[in-house]
């Protein structure tokens, strides 16, 4: 890594990876609770919130993962890193 980051980089992967997490805790009890109304409420909410977070990073420091789109239109954006074993 030539330059390091900036705060706002780990801060916001950070509470992205908080909301995956959520996501993934209330799908697997989705699974065995497919009537709750109330989780299917909460997974939605956070869906969305998820996809503003990504949206938002991504439009600040580049792509997340695989399929984003390159926001970049001069220039190819993958390998201007961090890979993720680098933060």
């Amino acid at each position: 890594m030539n330059k390091p980051l900036p705060k706002e980089y780990y801060t916001q992967l950070e509470e992205i990876q908080a909301i995956d997490f959520t996501l993934y805790e209330l799908a697997l009890y989705l699974d065995t609770h497919p009537s709750d109304s109330q989780a299917i409420q909460q997974y939605n909410q956070c869906a969305v919130y998820c996809k503003q977070l990504k949206a938002q990073f991504e439009s600040t420091f580049g792509p997340l993962q695989f399929g984003s789109p390159n926001t970049n239109q001069q220039e190819w954006t993958w390998n201007s890193g961090p890979w993720p074993w680098q933060i």
